[in-house]
């Protein structure tokens, strides 16, 4: 028999995760992340014999070249802006990490598209590396983002002949230094252009029956608004949450983003700033969405000045939360 090693060194391998992004702004590379994306049951929870006949026949024969077109106007020199942000995220935390301790391995995962989970839990297992933290950076956890990446994860471990200790960070809508740093990003703002007539917190929407099911994404939502609002010392007036991106005929959590525009609107209010605090780093429903059709949408009915506040992506006040959300959670990983 061959002698025994000791490989298991104790090394903590961290992931990274975000929703995911096509490989190109092209109706093939769409066709491929939307038939994964939406045949996920957390995404889209209808009767798989009702579902799938319409996704195959209908969406994906119709939404591929709409979707292509969408991500064109947001692509960039280097690829995806998602996926930009997150390596960029995932090199800074690296470095950060590295200066202090070696015992730490980062792999950015998307749950749809690339790269996957399952690479990334390879390159673990490949490393012996005993113990695993999942940190998807969805702000406000919720069925569709965060427990669908669980899944995922569970998924690809199931026929391991070993797992490692396993840890999630679900979400963390209400931690300090989150709340800070959204807070700075928009006084920043407010300094540089000026105060708006009225801020709009637009989250990404989910079916109202999700909330009626069980799923605390709204609450989360709202105590994102309510504290950020409070650090600004923003009256009631002067902000508002929203949801967007809906899809599909029922009904959705309210209010809707759109609509909430056009009461701006109605009300005289000619001058309006939007910041999206469930998106970690820019993607195709801010940068598209948002900040293109959004903004063409409240010039038509009649404003005048309206800004998108970007996401945290890579600045200095993210990977400050994010390094302290992985020594929080690894602390007693870290002792051993």
């Amino acid at each position: 028999m061959e002698e025994y090693k000791d490989l298991y060194k104790g090394k903590i391998g961290v992931i990274l995760t975000n929703l995911g992004t096509p490989n190109a702004p092209s109706k093939k590379a769409l066709k491929k992340y939307l038939n994964q994306f939406l045949m996920d049951k957390r995404v889209v929870d209808l009767n798989r014999l009702i579902w799938i006949p319409i996704l195959k026949l209908i969406i994906l024969s119709i939404r591929p070249k709409k979707s292509a077109k969408l991500y064109k106007k947001i692509w960039t020199k280097d690829g995806s802006p998602l996926m930009v942000f997150m390596n960029n995220i995932k090199r800074s935390i690296t470095e950060r990490f590295s200066s202090s301790r070696d015992d730490f391995q980062f792999e950015v995962a998307m749950r749809y598209g690339d790269p996957s989970f399952k690479k990334a839990l390879n390159k673990f297992k490949d490393n012996y590396i005993t113990k695993i933290l999942v940190l998807p950076l969805y702000p406000q956890a919720g069925s569709p983002t965060t427990s669908s990446s669980m899944d995922e994860v569970f998924n690809e471990l199931k026929d391991w002949p070993w797992v490692p200790s396993l840890r999630f960070i679900s979400g963390y809508h209400d931690h300090e230094k989150y709340i800070s740093a959204l807070s700075a990003s928009v006084e920043k703002h407010f300094v540089e252009h000026g105060k708006p007539e009225k801020l709009l917190l637009s989250f990404h929407g989910m079916p109202q029956r999700y909330l009626e099911e069980g799923d605390p994404y709204y609450c989360f939502c709202h105590k994102t608004a309510r504290l950020v609002a409070e650090k600004l010392e923003l009256n009631k007036e002067d902000y508002e949450l929203c949801f967007q991106s809906r899809f599909g005929r029922e009904p959705w959590l309210k209010p809707y983003t759109d609509d909430v525009i056009e009461d701006c609107v109605k009300d005289g209010i000619k001058k309006i700033a939007v910041i999206s605090p469930g998106f970690s780093v820019d993607c195709l429903e801010t940068l598209e969405e948002i900040e293109i059709q959004y903004k063409e949408l409240f010039l038509e009915l009649g404003g005048t000045d309206f800004a998108y506040i970007p996401c945290l992506n890579d600045s200095n006040d993210h990977i400050s939360l994010i390094a302290d959300l992985i020594d929080s959670e690894t602390k007693g990983w870290q002792d051993v």
